[in-house]
């Protein structure tokens, strides 16, 4: 598997994440110790989860996925195989990026995960409230002492991004080395116009989650009959069911064609290959979904599929 360099930091990382908020919701344990062992197997190793997956299920309290996770690390030994990314901000335990916050947020995902460091720490959502400095020495400090390799943020907007660049280059502290945005064929517009271009000037990586569009472009949804198929899904599904949505689909479906490949395989190779694109963070909860997903890895999009799949969504 050939991997990425994710911004300027020494991580490398295969193109497919796997999305860590089914640990523990529509995948239990046992479930999941299959679903990692494969991930690895094919010849990924980058995991991305939270501290807050999966508080919003009925019966849980957060930190499931890390704690299905760090029992999946310690049962298997394969702790060194896998680039570990977590985040902190987004529970109600651990609101915010106060330095306190950060400080005892990643003692107990350590705990959870059941590793003497994590490989990428990321801000889950900025924090206006509290002065960029403040929390990037917080990171900084988790960096020097080793509990965190590299630091990352989800969420940021272009110019929040921008000066929290600024401010680790003026003070001397760790730096944002990759952006975790919303970005698939269908929700192109928010990362493009501002974000892309300050990640590929500044070699930010970026890990794209929602790179399915919740399902949407694996071309299981082509009517309103079909949301039935998800509950938790149909909500967001129903809005991408207009013009343009089946433009990206029968592109979707002629661009798999001529591949003998699937609407989902193609979705996340043309993430893939967009520029600053570290990785396409995607979710299964069967081998079979896994193995088929695990395909777009390898399949190489001519610029002609490119252009016709661009020309489909663009916005």
């Amino acid at each position: 598997m050939k991997l990425r360099n994710l911004g300027r930091s020494p991580l490398r990382v295969a193109p497919l994440a796997f999305g860590g908020n089914v640990f523990g919701w529509s995948a239990d344990e046992p479930r999941s110790f299959d679903l990692l062992d494969a991930f690895v197997d094919h010849g990924f190793n980058l995991i991305d989860t939270a501290d807050v997956y999966e508080a919003w299920v009925p019966g849980n309290e957060g930190g499931e996925s890390e704690t299905i996770i760090g029992k999946w690390l310690k049962k298997s030994g394969k702790r060194d195989k896998v680039v570990i990314a977590t985040k902190v901000g987004k529970w109600a335990r651990y609101p915010g990026l106060a330095p306190t916050n950060i400080k005892e947020a990643v003692e107990d995902s350590l705990r959870r995960l059941q590793t003497d460091h994590i490989d990428l720490y990321q801000s889950h959502e900025d924090d206006p409230k509290v002065p960029l400095e403040e929390t990037l020495r917080a990171f900084d400090d988790l960096v020097k002492t080793g509990k965190v390799r590299v630091i990352g943020a989800s969420n940021y907007d272009a110019t929040r991004l921008a000066d929290a660049l600024s401010t680790s280059a003026s003070k001397g502290l760790a730096r944002y080395e990759s952006m975790q945005p919303e970005y698939n064929l269908m929700d192109r517009k928010g990362f493009e116009e501002a974000l892309q271009p300050l990640c590929v000037k500044e070699q930010v990586g970026v890990i794209s989650y929602y790179s399915l569009a919740s399902g949407f472009l694996s071309g299981k949804y082509r009517s309103e009959a079909d949301l039935a198929k998800s509950s938790a899904r149909g909500g967001k599904v129903k809005a991408y069911l207009n013009d343009r949505g089946y433009r990206v689909l029968a592109a979707l479906d002629e661009v798999s064609r001529a591949h003998d490949a699937k609407p989902a395989q193609v979705a996340l190779a043309w993430v893939m290959a967009q520029p600053s694109i570290a990785a396409a963070i995607a979710s299964a909860t069967s081998l079979e979904q896994l193995d088929e997903i695990a395909k777009a890895a390898t399949l190489e999009l001519t610029p002609a599929d490119l252009a016709t799949l661009k020309a489909a969504s663009d916005y």
